[in-house]
């Protein structure tokens, strides 16, 4: 028997996988249903009538839009499918992304999602396919596209991929086009990272990061991200873009994270390193720009380059420390669950696996993981 239920945001957030996958539709608007998939995953499905029969169309995941907007989409794009799509009346690439699509989801996404897929549109997906028809953009072409840009940028092409396929979802929702060309277009496959620090490299970097941070200012707190990074596990530009707001005490309230508002706790030495940069009062920031304390430091993190090289590290990347906090958790004996906890994973089949962990564990564990860290660095024997 079909599940039908007034949906809200709320009871999106309340429904649990189940062995086989299952549907919720809405008694508001016919055909619009949540699909669950027994990894958890969460997404909009709309069953609408045309003149070859019923198209099903997918419109994106439960995570990043509302129901009253997906609501919104349906009804706007309803009516339109009484009657077969016009190919002549599909917007130009350009058109639909200015439009429709920059209103509807573009506007909805967090300032860091927005500088990455300005990025791809500007240097790659708007002089490609800006001047086509939606409708005239084939599988083919998305192919010679893509291939050409990976073959010197494989991970940029499929950060654009990517944006590329969120557009043209959007353009099946709204009926401009039947189905999404880059549906079927496969990514790039990633190394696959393993890569963490042993005991004599951290003493190396260490080393490398005390002779730094006595020459500049600069060196000097971007000696102290580095070494946050190391500590507590958090992202780049969770300790770069750190306000002093969300300092509290022995934790940090991040608000604004990639998975959302969490709390970092912060081992001894971690809060060591904040409680000693200087709060100005002309900035926000825990570690401003030398020269413009009301910007925040450079992301780019100079340093880092150098000092790895100095520490014979050369193939570590900077998140290659979040990796390496992970890996020396579970080596301390710290369970998965809290780690997860830890470092902010967020994954929608995931998030039921350590619900149940509670702050006072990841408190313990952020201080074990920290002193181990901090001895490692030292060049002090761990037990």
């Amino acid at each position: 028997m079909a599940r039908r239920k007034r949906l809200t945001d709320a009871a999106i957030a309340r429904l649990r996988p189940e062995p086989r996958e299952y549907t919720v539709w809405d008694t508001k608007v016919p055909g619009l249903g949540v699909r669950v998939r027994p990894s958890g995953a969460r997404t909009y499905v709309h069953h609408r009538k045309s003149p070859t029969g019923v198209r099903k169309v997918s419109l994106g995941a439960a995570a990043i839009r509302g129901i009253d907007d997906v609501r919104r989409a349906c009804l706007e794009t309803g009516a339109a499918e009484t009657t077969s799509v016009s190919r002549n009346d599909a917007p130009l690439f350009h058109e639909f992304v200015a439009g429709p699509w920059k209103s509807a989801c573009y506007e909805r996404w967090k300032p860091s999602t927005q500088r990455v897929t300005r990025s791809a549109l500007r240097n790659q997906l708007l002089p490609a396919f800006g001047a086509v028809r939606l409708d005239r953009i084939s599988r083919v072409m998305v192919v010679r596209w893509f291939d050409a840009h990976s073959a010197t940028a494989p991970g940029g092409a499929n950060r654009a991929l990517d944006v590329l396929r969120q557009i043209l979802n959007h353009a099946v929702a709204c009926g401009h086009i039947e189905t999404n060309p880059a549906c079927s277009v496969r990514r790039n496959r990633g190394a696959k990272l393993s890569r963490f620090l042993s005991r004599e490299e951290m003493r190396r970097l260490h080393r490398a990061l005390d002779e730094h941070e006595k020459r500049s200012e600069s060196a000097r707190r971007q000696a102290s991200i580095i070494r946050l990074l190391l500590l507590t596990g958090c992202r780049k530009n969770e300790i770069v873009r750190l306000r002093w707001e969300e300092v509290d005490g022995d934790r940090l309230n991040l608000k604004d994270s990639k998975t959302g508002p969490r709390p970092v706790f912060l081992s001894a030495q971690a809060r060591a390193i904040v409680e000693r940069q200087t709060r100005r009062a002309d900035s926000p920031w825990v570690f401003p720009s030398v020269r413009t304390p009301a910007h925040p430091q450079d992301s780019g993190l100079p340093l880092w380059y150098t000092v790895r090289r100095e520490a014979g590290i050369e193939d570590v990347r900077l998140h290659d420390l979040r990796h390496n906090t992970a890996t020396h958790a579970v080596m301390r004996g710290v369970p998965l669950p809290v780690v997860a906890r830890l470092l902010g994973h967020r994954h929608p089949g995931m998030t039921l696996r350590y619900t149940h962990v509670g702050d006072g564990e990841v408190e313990a564990a952020a201080e074990r993981v920290g002193l181990t860290i901090a001895r490692l660095m030292a060049g002090e024997a761990t037990v």
